[in-house]
């Protein structure tokens, strides 16, 4: 199957989309898809090219997205929160000649100081299929493999410029496959997507998953938590997919009768805090099914199941992905040990766009190095103990800030925290906890360091202590550890 199938899976007078202005059939899809495939081709759109995509979420990005696709050519979606600098990057790293976009982008002058020549051609993301008629494009030739490129993801770039992970059509509806097998979803799911379409996680699960069971997407815009809760209950919301921070904000604002219609909550993205997946089980009688991924594996590795999941584990590996938990020396651990985790699978990606050295290390004899440490209990579900570049290396030992993290998470007033290295003379690294209180509460840092005295070990213990308002953060709600200390230094300057 060929992504672009996926509008033919649903019965042609059955709701398809809903946003905010328009409603799909699976027939309306079918149609404004054809259209749309007939227009990139009539402007020179081949086999190959990439095309950027760079909206707010809208129905129009997956009519361009499918019509793309449709004709061989790379989607590459676009987070509409770069600055100008940040999208001329993406774009002559991919060699994009046209971007489908729903406002001008002023990338001129950013793509003369990187050099790019090019004559970079902007189409209106929604009318530009609309102004003229065009005659049909021509059909993918018989020989087209599903394991064509299709897509180019661009990881977030926290350390260095960002890559572009390579997926295939095999990839994603691999994916979808091995998810289905979790999710069990039918032609009754009506998903709310409202994660950002541009990143892999919200794309695969709250906009492709939907149409591989034949089943409703409502899309919208940006998440806000009222207009969130009333959409759930409007739309009689069944499965969503969503951030931590997303959770956090429900549990506190929702009620249990809005929350009613849901029968799967995924969260993603970056790990989930105990504490939260705790409130929302006892506030909404749902567990939150965390899952674990990356852009380059499509991006499910792992899933916990509503009926058998373990709250803090980020579940079993899903169905049809091979797996090994490393030593720094390349060798298996035993069980319960924990090492970086590698997995090998229809998901994972074809490599990173024109870097062969990084494609190379991370994939190595076909197998995909993800970068986190993980442990494996007894019955086989997994636990992120923390990525590897976060790890704190302090007088020889092994730090893993998760661990102080989760302990943090458990303290009386303490909303969001996160511990990060810091040079230290004595202990050449140590850790330096940066936290955000609740409105009218107060945190006394003598006791919180008596607390996690309590409970680790004391070269575990942070040196520092910060508190700050809230903690910078990523578009798609990871907390962004890079930004943390020259934020707080450059706070403190004002």
């Amino acid at each position: 199957m060929l992504i672009h199938d996926l509008v033919y899976r649903g019965k042609d007078d059955a709701v398809a989309v809903i946003d905010k202005e328009r409603t799909f059939t699976y027939k309306d899809l079918q149609n404004s898809v054809k259209e749309y495939r007939n227009y990139l081709y009539n402007i020179g759109v081949r086999r190959g090219d990439r095309v950027g995509i760079f909206s707010r979420n809208n129905s129009d990005i997956l009519l361009a997205y499918m019509a793309i696709v449709s004709l061989g050519a790379l989607a590459v979606p676009i987070n509409f929160q770069l600055s100008n600098r940040e999208i001329a990057y993406i774009v002559k790293d991919a060699g994009i000649i046209h971007v489908l976009t729903y406002k001008e982008l002023d990338i001129a002058e950013a793509l003369d100081e990187l050099h790019f020549t090019e004559n970079v051609q902007q189409h209106n993301l929604r009318y530009c299929y609309q102004e003229q008629s065009c005659p049909d494009a021509p059909k993918l030739p018989d020989d087209f493999k599903d394991t064509e490129p299709c897509v180019i993801i661009y990881t977030s770039g926290t350390t260095g410029n960002p890559k572009g992970a390579v997926l295939c059509h095999r990839n994603i509806i691999a994916n979808d496959e091995q998810y289905h097998e979790v999710a069990h979803g039918t032609s009754d799911l009506v998903e709310l997507c409202v994660l950002p379409m541009y990143h892999c996680f919200g794309w695969t699960l709250s906009v492709m998953y939907p149409l591989y069971v034949g089943g409703k997407m409502v899309i919208l815009d940006k998440f806000t938590p009222k207009e969130t809760i009333e959409t759930i209950r409007e739309y009689g919301i069944t499965d969503t997919h969503v951030v931590p921070s997303i959770c956090a904000l429900l549990n506190k604002l929702a009620k249990p009768e809005d929350m009613k219609t849901l029968r799967m909550v995924v969260s993603g993205g970056t790990t989930l805090p105990l504490k939260i997946a705790e409130d929302f089980k006892n506030n909404f009688g749902i567990t939150l099914c965390e899952g674990y991924g990356l852009s380059e594996t499509s991006p499910v590795v792992t899933m916990n199941s509503p009926a058998t999941a373990k709250i803090g584990s980020i579940g079993p590996v899903v169905q049809g992905i091979e797996y090994k938990i490393m030593s720094g020396e390349n060798q298996e651990v035993a069980k319960g040990e924990a090492g970086e985790l590698v997995v090998k699978g229809d998901n994972v990606m074809l490599g990173y766009w024109n870097l062969p050295e990084g494609t190379a290390a991370a994939l190595q004899d076909g197998w995909f190095h993800t970068g986190d440490v993980v442990r494996e209990d007894e019955e086989g579900f997994l636990y992120v103990v923390d990525r590897i570049k976060d790890i704190i290396i302090s007088m020889g030992e092994n730090v893993y800030p998760r661990e102080i993290e989760e302990l943090i998470y458990h303290y009386p007033g303490i909303t969001e925290c996160a511990v990060v290295g810091v040079p230290d003379k004595l202990r050449g690294n140590a850790g330096a906890c940066f936290y955000a209180v609740g409105e009218g509460e107060t945190v006394n840092i003598r006791e919180l360091k008596k607390y996690l005295q309590k409970n680790l070990a004391l070269y575990k213990i942070p040196r520092e202590f910060h508190e700050v308002e809230a903690l910078p953060r990523t578009s798609t709600g990871k907390i962004a550890k890079n930004r943390i200390i020259p934020g707080y230094q450059a706070s403190k300057k004002k």
